[in-house]
This record gives structure tokens, sequence and C-alpha cells, in this order.
């Protein structure tokens, strides 16, 4: 009797652990059905073929065609290469100067202790959770005096002057880093310029990773800063730029809705492809400086 009970109460549970993970199930393929369909949708439209105009009236026409005539008319009737090469350069150069500050600012607070040094952190980390755009028109106006708007300099300015407050998941990740590494190395005459550069840097690639990755992701999706700071044409990103194509006459959005498409799928395409080949060393970076 008290062996079939087990069994009714074993085979109970697992029933329930079943309905459960089912659940889940239903509500995890829903969610991803959801976070799909945008994407999809979008590189669904930028394939479809209209009749000289981008206009859409129905999702699917009798006369559906697919071609790639909207990437065409995005290269040959925008300036789409020149957005894209802006873009690349200010989001290269803004990474390559976060990164290195990120990394100096983190192995500071890590390994040093000098006075005010938690205070210092505390006031950066608190800096750090606000939103970048509420000094937008500070950022403007100080630009504006120093006779630096609209220009790409600016952009790699403001995308890279503000990057050590974002130091708490690269310091965390040096703080897992054994001492006795350096100690042996400044023993031997290193100094500590040396021992960042010869020891611990060596031994921080997957936070490297995840530091180029979301110094990477900044600029290169970035609107907001770009919209005031860029006034030329042919300085604008590609955020700024597909965004007046579809925005610049009574009639663009319409016209170029499918060519603003194939401007936005090349775009996420490159920087999907690029975390993609990075996602292993990505995760490493955020769970190691997420141990301290």
């Amino acid at each position: 009797m008290k062996a079939q009970t087990f069994k009714e109460k074993l085979l109970g549970q697992r029933t329930r652990t079943a309905v459960t993970d089912g659940f889940i199930y239903v509500i995890l393929a829903v969610l991803g059905i959801l976070w799909i369909l945008p994407i999809v949708f979008m590189l669904y439209t930028s394939l479809r073929v209209t009749p000289e105009t981008g206009i859409i009236t129905k999702l699917f026409p009798d006369d559906l065609q697919l071609g790639f005539g909207n990437y065409v008319r995005l290269f040959q009737d925008s300036l789409f290469l020149r957005w894209f090469g802006n873009t690349l350069l200010v989001a290269v150069c803004s990474c390559a100067i976060t990164t290195l500050f990120i990394l100096m600012v983190s192995y500071a607070f890590s390994r040093m202790r000098f006075k005010m040094r938690k205070p210092l952190m505390n006031v950066m980390l608190v800096l750090g959770m606000f939103p970048g755009f509420m000094s937008m028109i500070a950022v403007y106006f100080i630009l504006k005096a120093v006779g630096l708007t609209n220009s790409l300099f600016a952009l790699i300015l403001v995308y890279s002057c503000g990057a050590a407050l974002s130091y708490y998941v690269c310091k965390g990740f040096f703080d897992t880093l054994p001492r006795s590494l350096e100690e042996a190395a400044i023993l031997d005459g290193a100094s500590q310029w040396t021992v960042f550069w010869r020891v611990t840097l060596p031994l921080s690639k997957p936070i490297i990773v995840y530091t180029v990755l979301t110094s990477f992701i900044a600029p290169w999706c970035d609107f907001i800063f770009v919209n005031t700071i860029i006034n030329d044409a042919e300085k604008y990103t590609v955020a700024l730029g597909l965004y007046r194509m579809i925005n610049a006459e009574k009639n663009s959005f319409s016209e170029n809705f499918t060519v603003f498409c194939a401007g936005a799928t090349i775009v996420g395409a490159i920087i999907s492809a690029f975390f993609l080949s990075m996602q292993r060393y990505y995760v490493e970076g955020v769970t190691g400086g997420a141990v301290k």
C-alpha cells in the first residue's frame, strides 16, 4: 500500500512537472515568434518588388514578386555607402578609445588603492546610471562653442568621453584574476604599466571582447546624438541617413519604405554577425565580470 502511494505521488509529481514545462515552453515559443516576426517582416519587405514606388497596400498581394531591386535602389539612389563609411569610422574609433579607457580605469580601481577611491567609484557608478541623452542639449552647446558641430570627430568625442563610467563589469572581471601573477611580475622588475599590458590583458580576452562589442554597438545604432550634431547629408550615419530618406518629403515614406528596410537589413545583419561570432567570449566576459 505504501509502495503504491509512493508511486502515485511520484507519477503525480512528474505529471505536474511535465505540465509546467509544457506551459513554459509554450510561453517561450510565443515570445520567440513575437521577437522574430519584426525581423522576418523587415527582410520580407526589403525583398518586395513593388510597381514604381515602395507603396505596400497588401501584405501578400496576388502578384507577389521578390528580388534585390530595393538593394540596388539603396546603393544607386542614396548616399548609403557614404553613410555606411561614416558609421564604420565613428564606431571603430569610438570603440578603440572607449575600450582602452574602460580597461585602464577598471584596472586602476581593481588593483590600486588610493585616496577617495571608493567615493569616486560610487560617484561614477551613479552618473553612469543616467541616460546619455539627458546631457544632449549641454553637449550640443559645448560643441557649438568650440566649433565642433557637424563633424564626425564630434561624434567620436561624444561617444568616447564618458566611457569610463561603464567600468563596473570590467572591474569585476579584473577582481577575479589572481594577484600572485602580477606580484611575481613585479618581483621580476616589471612596472605596473608592464604588468597591465603583458600580464593582465593577455588573460582578459573575454572581458576585452565584451567591452569591444558594447562599445561598438552604441555608436553603430545611435540616432539621438547624430540627429542633434550632424546637419550635412554627406556626414550622416546610417541611422540618420535612413531616417531622413523616408522623411525628406511628403511621400518619401510610402515611396522609400522598402528601400529603408533593405538598408536596415544590411545594418542589422552586420552587427548580428559580429555579435554571433564573438558570443562565446561575450558570455564569458559578462559572467566573469559578475562574480564580484
